[in-house]
């Protein structure tokens, strides 16, 4: 009887002592199996109306509204440069000048021939209203009058040719000074004093330099030439509104119109120029580098939009519905770099995995970490 116990009592411990033993591996492979069926981690956005603009971008390069190489229209040495590249002028400022010093007296010259000739058409109107009335009086001969009469229209001409020379010789000594012909910056300065400069070979100067004296720009406004394909350009007019972006600006958008629209596409680039204007009076866009602009092509209002990352290559999302990712195709509308415009597949207010979509599959148990807001 008290074997039978004693067996009986051994046998109970070896069970107990088994099934200890087998708890921690049992343990670690529920655990393992608990995260092999464990619900995914994501983000979601809830499906909403609200307007979207479709937009075509390109980069160019930012130019001055106006440009100008100052130059004299006569030949001569440079006697003085009053301005430094990078200095604002104002319209009508004295920029440069040639020696003057030949055009003075060649005016004095063409003042003194003036006098003479005013002063010799003078006495032959005097002598002609003088003949006139001996005529009357039938004093004089039709010969004598004759004569007078093409003495004065000889001196006439003699004061015609001293004004024209007088006009001369004031516009060759107005033109060797250089004046701004409009408010501007001195882009660069391309002579120096003493630079003999001819304007009939292209603005050349005895130091060889071909871009006449000065280069003056005006960049309170801005052109910026870009392209764009047939199918955007189709849909942009002159007078459009733009907008201009730099990178020393981040965030900041500047005010743009189409001021050109090409008809004929580039024979290189097979794309359509198209010009822009901006204005820039506190000249931060600087000619000489690079702008996007950027064209409102297409907007739609109250369009029910999700984020671009919602959708994945095969124009699918994962709508979330009961905790489970559902697989669903879906027909776009109108796109941007942030929203998509869907026209079919999603309802409004519909869940929207944006973040861990990548990885799923349909049917996926999903644990929801967060609603994104854009």
């Amino acid at each position: 009887m008290n074997r039978g116990w004693t067996t009986t009592a051994l046998a109970a411990v070896l069970a107990v002592f088994i099934m200890a033993s087998c708890k921690p591996s049992e343990a670690k492979k529920d655990a393992a199996d608990d995260a092999a069926g464990g619900a995914a981690p994501v983000k979601v956005y809830k499906a909403s109306r609200q307007r979207i603009a479709e937009k075509a971008a390109a980069t160019g390069t930012i130019e001055a509204w106006r440009k100008i190489t100052i130059t004299p229209d006569i030949g001569g040495k440079i006697a003085a440069i009053y301005v430094e590249e990078g200095q604002a002028v104002r319209k009508g400022q004295v920029l440069a000048e040639l020696d003057t010093l030949a055009a003075r007296l060649q005016l004095q010259q063409a003042e003194a021939g003036h006098l003479v000739a005013e002063a010799a058409l003078k006495d032959a109107l005097k002598n002609k209203e003088r003949l006139e009335r001996l005529r009357t009086d039938k004093a004089v001969s039709d010969q004598q009058v004759e004569q007078v009469q093409l003495a004065a229209e000889a001196a006439a001409a003699q004061y015609a040719q001293a004004q024209a020379a007088l006009n001369l010789a004031r516009h060759a000594l107005d033109v060797s000074i250089m004046k701004a012909p409009f408010d501007g910056v001195i882009a660069s300065r391309n002579a120096e004093v003493g630079d003999v400069i001819n304007p009939l070979m292209g603005g050349f100067s005895a130091a060889g330099s071909a871009g006449g004296v000065l280069t003056l720009v005006d960049f309170s406004r801005v052109k910026i030439d870009v392209e764009f394909s047939q199918d955007e350009v189709m849909r942009l007019s002159r007078g459009q509104r733009a907008l201009v972006r730099v990178p020393t600006f981040p965030g900041r958008d500047f005010p743009a119109a189409v001021s050109v629209v090409n008809l004929a596409a580039r024979p290189m680039t097979k794309k359509f120029g198209v010009e822009v204007v901006a204005e820039n009076p506190d000249r931060s866009l600087r000619p000489g580098t690079f702008g996007e602009v950027v064209f409102e092509i297409a907007t739609r209002e109250q369009a029910l939009v999700i984020p671009q990352n919602a959708v994945l290559d095969n124009a699918h999302v994962f709508i979330v519905r009961e905790g489970k990712a559902v697989k669903t195709a879906v027909t776009l509308g109108l796109q941007n770099r942030i929203w998509v415009e869907v026209v079919r597949g999603v309802n409004e207010g519909d869940l929207i995995v944006v973040e861990g979509n990548y990885s799923l599959e349909d049917g996926m148990s999903l644990e929801i970490m967060g609603e994104v807001t854009l």
